[in-house]
């Protein structure tokens, strides 16, 4: 009789609709992979080997298996919201135990590490306090919320047009309070030890040596050198054009270095100061101040003094506003010194069999025999996917084909229900034969 295979194609068709009842109520599951049952025929041993007229069993569930495809992106309003467009999973850690995800839904706890719903910390590549990242094994990503300390302007890079056209002036009438006595002028912030901010102007001087011009400087106001007291003021040195007005190489640069004669002496700037304010002035940073300065490319045309490029490489200490999440996983702090620093990077793991992962529970899973070791390794490379901030995975459930499974399986189950009912009827006409 075929009870049996009725019976096991109940259970089937009910294991199926359990299967797509599961799948939609997911539909809105950040990160959750569809799952499809898939069946088998059963057949008994047969004795005296194949036989063509041997008739099966029934059927059984073969497996449950998740479907890895990739879902819609879409775009959130939260920072810490990071979807994987492509292969990998995120590495998680919940007190040394490692799974992995697919939802991108995190936030930071109390202790500043990057953490989901359920407590598990995001693992990656930490950072030093350079931002160079150490790409051993990952470690749980804890973002640092101190302060960027500051740093010491070592290089000013000025590019000008010094116009050809100026009159020519006697270098040794330079006076800084005499606009007269220079032909055009700049300036740019640069910092101490301390990251307190100092003006350093620069003068330029033509003389009457065709294509040089000598270059005077100040700090904060005071003619540099500064000394106590005030010495002559001194040329920070000269940069020569040749006749196309294009800087002859070997004058690009002026380094304003020394030992006593240091042209840019805190602890003589701060004593120079209080003599011209009358008013008390300390340095408590490094005394040395050593400054380079760069004129690569500037010019010498019969045009108007323009200042192309200004800046130089020093900075103030600086508090974390914010950070962002790259493509590449890098995670880059931005700070109130309008700096930026790299705090870490978000790894990924993939696995030559994902479909062989441990389902957990929690948009998680954990790595197992089957799926083979997990295989670490920043996002875009190696067949990973890239990261994507703000934003979240929706689920790959497709509704609508769900919906028509579910009408399916529900003609399966009452097919088979079917069968139990007609072999009900034949067993029960057999009983009644007199």
């Amino acid at each position: 009789m075929s009870f049996q295979q009725g019976l096991s194609g109940l259970n089937a068709a009910s294991k199926n609709l359990e299967t797509i009842g599961n799948n939609v109520a997911n539909a809105n599951t950040v990160g959750f992979k569809t799952s499809q049952t898939q069946f088998a025929d059963v057949f008994a041993n047969s004795l005296t080997g194949a036989s063509g007229s041997q008739v099966g069993i029934g059927t059984k569930v073969a497996g449950i298996v998740q479907q890895f495809t990739q879902g819609n992106i879409t775009a959130s309003n939260n920072p810490l919201d990071v979807a994987i467009n492509g292969g990998g999973f995120f590495r998680m850690s919940n007190n040394g135990a490692i799974t992995y995800t697919r939802n991108g839904q995190f936030q930071l706890d109390n202790m500043g590490y990057i953490v989901n719903n359920s407590g598990s910390r995001l693992t990656g590549y930490a950072a030093n306090a350079a931002g160079v990242l150490s790409t051993g094994a990952p470690t749980e990503i804890n973002i640092r919320t101190d302060d960027l300390p500051p740093k010491t302007t070592e290089n000013v890079n000025v590019q000008v047009n010094l116009d050809s056209r100026k009159p020519q002036l006697d270098p040794a009438n330079f006076d800084v309070t005499d606009a007269t006595t220079y032909t055009n002028s700049s300036s740019v912030s640069v910092y101490d030890s301390l990251g307190n901010e100092h003006v350093l102007q620069l003068y330029y001087v033509n003389t009457t040596t065709p294509g040089r011009w000598e270059v005077f400087g100040s700090m904060d106001g005071i003619t540099l050198p500064p000394g106590v007291p005030m010495p002559p003021a001194a040329t920070l040195g000269h940069i020569q054009f040749d006749p196309d007005g294009k800087i002859i190489e070997g004058s690009t640069s002026l380094a304003m270095q020394g030992d006593a004669l240091t042209p840019i002496n805190l602890n003589n700037l701060a004593a120079a100061l209080e003599a011209a304010t009358g008013k008390p002035v300390e340095n408590n940073a490094d005394p040395a101040f050593d400054l380079r300065l760069d004129f690569t490319n500037s010019t010498q045309f019969g045009s108007a003094f323009g200042v192309n490029k200004l800046n130089q490489d020093g900075y103030t200490a600086g508090r974390l506003s914010g950070f962002n999440i790259g493509a590449d996983g890098v995670i880059t702090g931005r700070y109130t010194n309008g700096e930026a620093a790299t705090l870490g990077q978000v790894v990924l793991a993939n696995f030559t069999n994902p479909n062989g992962l441990q389902p957990l529970g929690n948009n998680e899973w954990a790595e197992s025999s089957v799926s083979g070791p997990a295989l670490v390794g920043p996002p875009n490379s190696a067949g990973l996917g890239v990261l994507q901030s703000n934003a979240v995975e929706d689920s790959n459930v497709d509704l609508t084909a769900e919906l028509v499974n579910m009408i399916t399986a529900q003609r399966v189950y009452q097919a088979n229900a079917q069968t139990i009912k007609t072999q009900d009827q034949v067993l029960q006409t057999l009983v009644n034969l007199r």
